[in-house]
């Protein structure tokens, strides 16, 4: 288990969360992964018009950002989603939800969004994580 972070699910006065949490602390290496997108190793657009497709992808490619600076979807503290339709948030759990552990979600915020660098790309997401002490 990991213990560089605490996860805050109901702070005091604050109404819980069900697909979230509300605060996440942590000590260690800060990292930043940019706003990631439906493409592929290519620069193809995976599932256009298909918000599960493209949200599988999108983790993908977060995992792979993560893992090439020794990070996992473990020390994910925040998570940023751009939809271009509040529809796709439920596609964009379950991808999630197939990366992450639902007890210790990190933070995150959900945003729509007018459109994206790719009117056929349908999200975008972010992550900020914190790798503990000592790992590359």
């Amino acid at each position: 288990m990991d213990t560089h972070l605490t996860h805050v699910h109901a702070p005091d006065g604050v109404f819980p969360a069900s697909a979230y949490t509300h605060v996440v602390a942590g000590t260690g290496r800060f990292v930043a992964v940019s706003g990631q997108i439906a493409l592929d190793e290519e620069g193809e657009l995976v599932g256009e018009g298909d918000p599960a497709a493209q949200a599988r992808q999108v983790f993908e490619n977060l995992r792979r950002c993560l893992a090439s600076v020794g990070a996992g979807f473990p020390d994910v503290v925040k998570l940023t989603y751009f939809l271009t339709d509040m529809a796709h948030l439920p596609a964009v759990r379950d991808a999630r939800d197939a990366y992450l552990d639902r007890d210790r979600l990190p933070a995150s915020s959900a945003v729509q969004v007018g459109s994206l660098v790719d009117p056929r790309l349908l999200m975008e997401v972010e992550a900020f994580a914190i790798v503990p002490d000592g790992d590359r």
